[in-house]
This record gives structure tokens, C-alpha cells and sequence, in this order.
């Protein structure tokens, strides 16, 4: 089991001590979060948690509100002014946004240097030239999760399960660049089953309640779950699943991380790093 909880623990540690060395250099960290729609948004809950997370590490977190009313140009208004504020060294943006409102324009905008999700198409296009960059967080989890296994990634063959812009594709690239064979499937994929049993790292991200099942796996193989899915189980009561059956797979995986409880909590302290790393380049 790749136990994501106790894995961010260890990196949270690790992001604590490095706020305390720029501290101690008169350089605090601090995060600028935007949430559209208030104490109603749906970003609400995963706001309030990020505060108290930010606080268990040293890093100042300033959430910026605007109402459900906010426009498009109201929203992109302030993403303008903390890019121009020196005082801020990281922007990130719950989501999701109200309707109309064009998600990827706002991120495009927001500075590529305080981008600490990763979701600047400038970021995520240095994570293909191989440059320095700030990685997209859930990308840079699973990366992560596979590293902590110690199994040796040149010349492994992993498959990707779902191509979205901040999952699917920096994780192909990032695992490219681990000299890692990488095969990019969808749902849509001919002969999906025999392409994932063929590999020795299965990345699953395409959202779809047990796509991934026990006899499409490899024996031994490592096995990483990024869906999130909200279904109603035999109790009736609605329960978060991931795209892996972990019943039937983790009878055969040699790793495998759960969801809830894998990617998720990792993904976080990620962005917590990219916050710190963001502070360390912009203080010199």
C-alpha cells in the first residue's frame, strides 16, 4: 500500500523546515488563493482545509473572495493585481468557477513564476522541453508515489490511463523524462486491457469507476489511482471511489495507493513545495 496520507506527512515535514530557513531570512511565505462565490462555493470546505494546512507548515495564506457575481473581467481584475503585488510569491485558484467564466483564460493569466498549480500552459509547456518549472501538483504526486517504491523507472514500460491537460499528459511527459517507455491511452482505446497488462506502472486518471480491473494487471506491477468518483454503494449513501477496483487489484499489484487516501493528500503538500519553491526563486 502507497499510503498518501503518511507520505505527505514526510514531505510536510520537509516544506516546514524550509519555511523556517527562508523565515529566519526575513523572507516569509506566503499563498494568495482566489475563491469565486464565497462560504457557497464548492471550493469553500477544500479553502477552509488549505488554511489550516498552510498553517501546520509556517506558509501566511491570504484567501481573496468574490461573490457569485463576479465577472469574467472582475476575476481576471484580480488575478492582475496580485501578478503586480511584489508581496505575493504564490496565486492559486479554487475551483470551480461560476458559469461562463473561462477557466483556462483566468489560469493562462495568472504569473507564470507564481504559478504554484502548474496550470499556466507556459509551465506545463517547460515540463515538456524538460526545463525548470513549476510542475502541475497532482502530476508531481503521482510521480512521487511511484519514486517512493524504489523500483527503477528507466526502462520500464508505464501506461497512462487518461490524457487531461494536468494529469494525463505532464505524467506521460514526467515519466518520459525518467527514460520511462510510456503508452497514453483513453476509455477509448483499442484492446485497453492487454496494453494496461502489459505494463509495469499503471497511472489511472480518466475517471471512471473501476476501469482498471484485477485481471488487467501484471503481477507485481505498481499501480497509482488519480480518479476521484462519487457513486452510490449498496448502503445507498454516496462514497468516493477511484478508476481501480482495489479489491480485485491490489490481490496483484505489488503497489498500489487508494483512493481516498493516496494521490489526494500528496497532491496537496506538492502544492505546498511549489509554494516554497516559488518563494525561493523570487526572494533570489
Amino acid at each position: 500500500m502507497i499510503d498518501g496520507t503518511s507520505l505527505a506527512e514526510q514531505f510536510k515535514a520537509q516544506i516546514r523546515q524550509r519555511v523556517a530557513v527562508l523565515q529566519s531570512q526575513g523572507r516569509p511565505v506566503r499563498l494568495d488563493a482566489m475563491l469565486v462565490g464565497g462560504a457557497d462555493s464548492p471550493g469553500a470546505i477544500y479553502a477552509r482545509n488549505q488554511a489550516k494546512t498552510c498553517l501546520e507548515v509556517g506558509i501566511d495564506y491570504h484567501l481573496h473572495e468574490l461573490t457569485n457575481a463576479a465577472t469574467e473581467d472582475d476575476i481576471l481584475g484580480r488575478v492582475l493585481l496580485l501578478n503586480a503585488n511584489e508581496d505575493v510569491r504564490a496565486i492559486m485558484m479554487h475551483l470551480p468557477l461560476p458559469d461562463g467564466v473561462d477557466t483556462e483564460r483566468i489560469q493562462s493569466m495568472i504569473a507564470v513564476e507564481k504559478d504554484v498549480e502548474g496550470v499556466n500552459p507556459a509551465n506545463i509547456g517547460k515540463v515538456v522541453y524538460g526545463r525548470r518549472s513549476l510542475v502541475p501538483c497532482t502530476a508531481l504526486a503521482v510521480m512521487e508515489m511511484i519514486e517512493s517504491t524504489g523500483v527503477k523507472l528507466e526502462g520500464a514500460c508505464a501506461v497512462c490511463v487518461g490524457a487531461s491537460n494536468i494529469v494525463g499528459k505532464p505524467v506521460a511527459v514526467l515519466l518520459m523524462r525518467a527514460q520511462a517507455t510510456v503508452i497514453s491511452t483513453n476509455v477509448h482505446t483499442q484492446d485497453l486491457d492487454g496494453l494496461v497488462r502489459s505494463a509495469d506502472i499503471v497511472v489511472s486518471a480518466a475517471g471512471v469507476p473501476n476501469l482498471v480491473r484485477g485481471d488487467m494487471i501484471k503481477p507485481g506491477a505498481i499501480v497509482i489511482d488519480v480518479g476521484i468518483n462519487r457513486v452510490k454503494g449498496e448502503d445507498g449513501q454516496m462514497h468516493t471511489v477511484g478508476d481501480v477496483a482495489f479489491d480485485e487489484v491490489s490481490q496483484v499489484a505489488g503497489y498500489i495507493s487508494p483512493v481516498p487516501g493516496g494521490v489526494g493528500p500528496v497532491t496537496v503538500a506538492m502544492m505546498l513545495r511549489n509554494t516554497v519553491e516559488a518563494a525561493e526563486r523570487l526572494g533570489g
